[in-house]
């Protein structure tokens, strides 16, 4: 049974942002392969496992209680929705957050849009076209905008510049003490394991030479530098992490 839907009005400076990335269209590369798909409601295997086990560790997270966060809505955005399939499992848990999913890949907005028109909480919105290595101020954000940033597998499925946007724009639009939660496999100490791990990094830069996993040591100083630290490490199923990052 999902959670019962609560009315509640959206904040006048929420809502005017909200207006303005609405409107905002930015067409850019393509770093997924999807074969010009353009249709509904896609079904990625992987998404279907994990999204139960990272569901577990946004509970831990995210307040979602209205009372104790005075009536406001949060604004969750997600860099890489992908299918569409995390946002809709997991906003329903959330009903007085409001997501925002995005791609870089118009290809994927009717699968995005399936999924955000049947979440029966209606907290999902259609989907932004971001590049997420330019400024979200392109898309229509403003600065200390953001309670919550999310991206499951982008940061080893894509050149590292995009990896180095997603921490200067949460740097910069994530609200003070407000949490980016990053999912997906990792190295650390310029090792990675099990082996599974190391085959998978070696099929990723054979497919492209930019892709590959990123070391936790790389990303917590490219964190430092734009005044967001890592709070907790979370192992995960499959040898993924979640890892939960803070804005000073």
């Amino acid at each position: 049974m999902h959670p019962k839907v609560r009315v509640f009005k959206i904040k006048p400076c929420l809502q005017a942002a909200l207006n303005t990335m609405s409107k905002s269209r930015d067409f850019s590369s393509n770093f997924h392969e999807n074969d010009g798909y353009t249709g509904e409601k896609l079904v990625y295997p992987a998404a279907t496992r994990n999204q139960g086990s990272i569901l577990q560790v946004l509970k831990r997270f995210i307040v979602s209680d209205f009372d104790q966060n005075e009536g406001e809505n949060q604004l969750f955005l997600e860099i890489a929705s992908g299918s569409g399939q995390h946002l809709a499992h997991f906003a329903p848990n959330f009903p007085n957050v409001i997501f925002q999913p995005s791609e870089v890949d118009s290809n994927l907005f009717g699968s995005i849009s399936y999924y955000a028109s049947a979440c029966p909480t209606k907290n999902i919105l259609q989907p932004l076209l971001i590049d997420i290595r330019k400024s979200l101020s392109n898309y229509g954000f403003k600065e200390e905008s953001l309670d919550y940033m999310y991206s499951a597998n982008l940061i080893h499925i894509s050149p590292y510049e995009c990896t180095i946007g997603l921490f200067q724009n949460a740097g910069n639009y994530l609200k003070s003490e407000a949490l980016m939660i990053t999912y997906g496999p990792f190295s650390k100490d310029g090792i990675i394991t099990p082996q599974s791990n190391v085959d998978f990094d070696t099929s990723l830069r054979a497919k492209n030479p930019s892709w590959g996993l990123r070391d936790l040591n790389d990303l917590i100083k490219l964190a430092e530098n734009n005044n967001v630290s890592l709070i907790d490490t979370v192992e995960m199923p499959a040898n993924n992490l979640t890892l939960i990052w803070k804005k000073d």
